[in-house]
C-alpha cells in the first residue's frame, strides 16, 4: 500500500519529488572544457617529443644555460627546422627567430642539430641569428659516456 502511494505521488504533476527526465548538460560541458584545456597545454610537449634527434657527443658539456628561458631551434636529419617545436621553412628562419627572440642581446638561442644533419642547415640558423643580433648562441650536445662514443 505504501509503495503504491509513493508511485502515485511521484507520477502526479504536483508531486514534491518528480522523476527527472532531462539530462543536465552543465557537468558534461565542464568536463569537455577541462579536457580541451588539458589537450591545449599538452600539445606543445607532445610535438617536441616527436622530433627525434641524435645529438653529437662531447666530453666538455657546459649545462649553464637554462633551457626554460632559451629559444631552441632543432635541425633534423633530413634538414627540417623546428623553432620551439614549430616547423619552420629555411627561408623564414630569420623572421621566426626575430619574433621568438624578444631581446636578442639577453635571450639565449640553442641549436640542437642531429649528428647526421647537413651542416648547411646549421649555418642557415646561425646566419639568421647573427643577422638579428643574437648575442648568446649555444650548440646542444650530449655528454659522452665514460666508455667512449656511442
Amino acid at each position: 500500500m505504501r509503495i503504491e502511494r509513493l508511485i502515485m505521488q511521484s507520477s502526479s504533476p504536483n508531486a514534491k519529488y518528480r522523476i527527472m527526465a532531462d539530462i543536465n548538460m552543465i557537468p558534461l560541458i565542464d568536463v569537455a572544457l577541462v579536457l580541451l584545456i588539458i589537450f591545449m597545454i599538452m600539445t606543445p610537449f607532445l610535438i617536441r617529443s616527436q622530433i627525434n634527434l641524435r645529438l653529437p657527443t662531447s666530453r666538455a658539456v657546459d649545462p649553464k644555460v637554462s633551457r626554460d628561458k632559451a629559444v631552441t631551434v632543432q635541425v633534423a636529419r633530413d634538414g627540417a627546422l623546428y623553432a620551439d617545436g614549430q616547423s619552420v621553412d629555411s627561408n623564414s628562419v630569420e623572421r621566426v627567430l626575430r619574433n621568438l627572440l624578444r631581446d636578442p642581446q639577453t635571450t639565449p638561442l640553442l641549436v640542437e642539430a642531429d649528428k647526421d644533419a647537413s651542416f648547411q642547415y646549421v649555418v642557415v640558423v646561425l646566419d639568421a641569428a647573427k643577422r638579428i643580433g643574437a648575442a648568446k648562441l649555444g650548440v646542444c650536445v650530449r655528454k659522452e659516456s665514460k666508455g667512449g662514443r656511442r
